[in-house]
């Protein structure tokens, strides 16, 4: 374990030597409910390997993740029953990351619940004061170009 690993609340839970309401885990993941949970069911996956966010981690650990997201998930809506749910995971401080493990959040909703909308309202969003049509249009093949990668 390197020394950032050693900070890290979440590589503590995965060595077992922090405390964790686990409810799922594999040989990649492991699933528990957060400290200060937003809703009822509230579940945090994480996988077992150290990694800061989503974009750090190998396309084989990623896949592991999603696959105990989904497990966790049905399990989940199979027990609660919600009328809804969040998944989210949060990649660097500007999008609210707080520990810095890879983890995603599976979160129950109901209507009224204390979590609230993670939208803005309606006009309030992303707004661009130039050619709209144009900048979507050369940001879609500047997207499309970076995914299928260098020219073979």
């Amino acid at each position: 374990m390197d020394a950032r690993e050693q900070a890290c609340a979440f590589c503590e839970i995965v060595a077992g030597t922090g405390w964790a309401r686990v409810v799922y885990e594999d040989a990649h993941t492991l699933a528990f409910f957060p400290l200060a949970p937003a809703t009822r069911g509230h579940t945090l996956v994480v996988p077992r390997a150290h990694s800061a966010d989503l974009w750090a981690m190998d396309e084989a650990d990623a896949q592991h993740l999603f696959h105990s997201v989904a497990v966790v998930g049905r399990a989940l809506r199979a027990v609660l029953e919600p009328d809804g749910m969040n998944v989210i995971n949060s990649a660097g401080a500007a999008a609210s990351q707080s520990v810095f493990h890879t983890h995603v959040h599976l979160v129950p909703r109901r209507p009224g619940d204390a979590m609230g909308p993670i939208w803005p309202p309606k006009g309030a969003g992303f707004r661009d004061d130039g050619d709209a049509e144009a900048a979507a249009d050369e940001l879609a093949a500047r997207l499309s170009e970076a995914i299928a990668g260098p020219a073979r």
